[in-house]
């Protein structure tokens, strides 16, 4: 009985995703917020030292503008399928969307690099979404038999982003202002966004907790070890103090997690 009733769902779902309308079009909008926020983690790299003059930032400081975005990043990564199940997946998405643009815009237009650094961590965290997300609609709108093709055109665009960077964010840099490497975010945001409120149906919802404390201790494992592993070079890894701290924090938190999770 239990194994026909799962046919029967697994036809549904399969007939569902084959009578998607507008897939064309959603699938547009999901890539082009793909690619926007995969582009990020490297556009940015090869303006860093025009930045740093323009913000009047030691070369210590300026290398927080990428170590911000990939922390926050990695953090809000992990509580993306509880907000999708809570809030519905389309709500998360352009939420994730709207402040990935606006945040992007407020970078472009960062006076300080105090501001620059608090708005690449919002921007990190509005942008971590983008990618998990996009890649469950790309499943949720093709049938089974079409999930290889979705997949691949769904990696093309995780891979085109980050070899794009910073080609692309020198050009910009070089016959612009190394501002515009943020700017450029906006089209594809603004197109992202209405393409994904017009035509992107929304998931449905599920009531499940939220575990604060595994979260609070992941969120210190992975934030810990993604600065340990990126700031060590540039401190002396284990002979400086902030390393040392790094690790603590990690192999603090992971006892803790452990126990927790046991």
């Amino acid at each position: 009985m239990s194994t026909a009733t799962t046919a029967v769902q697994t036809t549904s779902a399969q007939t569902a995703a084959k009578e998607v309308p507008f897939r064309g079009l959603i699938t547009l909008s999901i890539m082009l917020a793909t690619i926007m926020q995969v582009l990020d983690t490297t556009i940015a790299n090869v303006a860093l030292p025009h930045m740093q003059g323009s913000l009047s930032a030691t070369q210590d400081q300026v290398t927080w503008v990428l170590t911000s975005y990939i922390v926050a990043s990695a953090i809000m990564t992990l509580p993306t399928a509880w907000l999708a199940g809570r809030y519905g997946r389309r709500n998360v998405f352009l939420f994730a969307v709207g402040g990935f643009t606006l945040t992007s815009v407020l970078c472009g237009m960062a006076m300080s690099i105090e501001q620059m650094v608090l708005f690449r961590v919002l921007q990190g965290c509005c942008g971590a979404a983008l990618v998990p997300l996009a890649q469950a609609t790309m499943l949720d709108i093709n049938p089974r038999e079409g999930h290889g093709k979705a997949m691949a055109l769904w990696g093309m665009g995780v891979m085109i982003g980050p070899i794009l960077g910073p080609t692309l964010g020198g050009w910009l840099t070089e016959y612009y202002n190394w501002r515009w490497v943020f700017y450029i975010n906006l089209p594809l945001g603004i197109i992202a966004f209405f393409g994904m409120l017009l035509f992107m149906p929304d998931s449905d919802r599920s009531d499940r907790p939220f575990d604060k404390f595994g979260f609070l201790m992941l969120s210190v494992i992975i934030g810990g070890a993604q600065l340990l592993m990126d700031r060590g070079e540039h401190a002396g890894w284990f002979g400086s103090r902030e390393i040392l701290l790094y690790a603590a924090l990690v192999g603090s938190a992971l006892w803790m997690y452990i126990i927790h999770s046991l």
